[in-house]
C-alpha cells in the first residue's frame, strides 16, 4: 500500500513540474486568455439558434464607415448616449447611389396576417427589406419582431402609435414617440434602429424644428418616392402595375428607388402583389438593399 502511496505522489509531481512548464514556457501563449479576450457585445449573442444577422452595430463611436448592403442598429437609446456622454447626431457620409437600386419597404407592422408571409417570400427570393414598425404592434408581437431581425432584414421606428393628431402636436411629441418606440424595440433585440419614417410622410406635418431635433437626436428621416398605392382597397394587380407605371416613368430615380408598401393587417393584397413586384424588378436588374445610413434621400 505505501509503494502505492509512493508511486502516486511520484506521478503528482511530475504532473505538477509538466503543468509549470507549459503554463511559463512560449507554448502557452498559443492558448487564448478567456479573461483578456475582448468582449463581445451581447448584441450580437441575441440569438439563442441559427447564425446571427449579418449587421452593423454603432456602439460608443457613432461614425461609420460605408456598410454595404447591411442594416444598422445602435446599442444604445438616446437617453443612454446622453447619460454616457455620447455623441448622439450622426456624422454624414457618401450617399450610394446605385445603377439600378430598389429599397423595398413595409410600413405598420408587424401584424402576423401578413408579416410572416412577406418573410417567407423574401426568403425564397433571397433578398432583404426594410420593415418600419409600430409601437402598439411591437408591444404585440415581438416574436415577429425577432422574425425580421433575425432574418438580416433592417427595422425602422415607425413611432409609437401612429396616431396623427397625437404624434404631430409638436417636436418634443413627435420624439417621445420615436424614442418610446425605442425601448420598446430594444427589449426585444438589445438594440435599436437609427432610421425612422413619419407616418403619412413629412409634407404637411413637419417643420424646420422636427428636421432640426431628429438631427440632434441621431434619427435618419426615410421618405419614399415610389407608392405602392395598398394604403387604398386596390387589388394586387392595380399595385402592381401602379408600381410599374411610377418605375418606368420616372426612370431618374432608379439610382434610389425606394418603395412603399405595408405589412400591416387588411393588406392581403399588398402580400398577394409582392411576388410579380420583386420579378419584376428582378428582370429589369435592379438591386434589393435595405436602408441604413448609406441610403439617399429619397428626393
Amino acid at each position: 500500500m505505501l509503494k502505492n502511496y509512493g508511486l502516486l505522489s511520484i506521478i503528482g509531481i511530475i504532473f505538477l513540474i509538466a503543468l509549470i512548464f507549459l503554463t511559463s514556457s512560449p507554448l502557452s501563449f498559443a492558448v487564448p486568455n478567456i479573461e483578456e479576450a475582448p468582449s463581445i457585445p451581447a448584441t450580437t449573442q441575441l440569438l439563442e439558434k441559427g447564425p446571427q444577422p449579418d449587421v452593423y452595430y454603432f456602439t460608443e463611436v457613432n461614425d461609420v464607415i460605408p456598410t454595404n448592403n447591411k442594416p444598422e442598429y445602435d446599442i444604445f437609446t438616446v437617453q443612454e448616449r446622453k447619460e454616457r456622454q455620447l455623441a448622439a447626431e450622426l456624422t454624414s457620409i457618401e450617399p450610394y447611389y446605385g445603377n439600378k437600386t430598389i429599397y423595398l419597404t413595409f410600413d405598420d407592422g408587424p401584424a402576423p396576417e401578413n408579416t410572416p408571409l412577406i418573410l417567407a417570400i423574401l426568403q425564397e427570393n433571397n433578398i432583404k427589406a426594410t420593415f418600419f414598425v409600430v409601437g402598439t404592434e411591437v408591444s404585440k408581437y415581438p416574436e415577429l419582431v425577432k422574425q425580421i431581425y433575425a432574418a438580416g432584414h433592417a427595422i425602422g421606428n415607425h413611432t409609437y402609435n401612429h396616431i396623427y393628431r397625437e404624434l404631430y402636436q409638436s417636436p418634443a411629441t413627435y420624439i417621445e414617440q420615436l424614442q418610446h418606440n425605442d425601448e420598446l424595440i430594444k427589449n426585444i433585440l438589445n438594440v435599436r434602429p437609427r432610421i425612422s419614417r413619419a407616418p403619412g410622410g413629412t409634407i404637411g406635418h413637419f417643420t424646420t424644428e422636427y428636421w432640426k431635433r431628429l438631427k440632434t437626436e441621431g434619427y435618419i428621416e426615410v421618405g419614399w418616392n415610389i407608392s405602392s398605392g395598398d394604403a387604398s382597397n386596390a387589388k394586387a394587380d392595380a399595385l402592381i402595375q401602379n408600381i410599374i407605371s411610377q418605375t418606368n416613368k420616372n426612370t431618374f430615380l432608379w439610382s434610389h428607388a425606394i418603395l412603399l408598401m405595408h405589412d400591416g393587417r387588411g393588406h392581403s393584397e399588398t402580400v398577394k402583389a409582392l411576388p410579380s413586384i420583386i420579378k419584376f424588378y428582378k428582370e429589369q436588374g435592379f438591386e434589393f438593399r435595405v436602408i441604413n445610413k448609406a441610403t439617399p434621400p429619397a428626393w
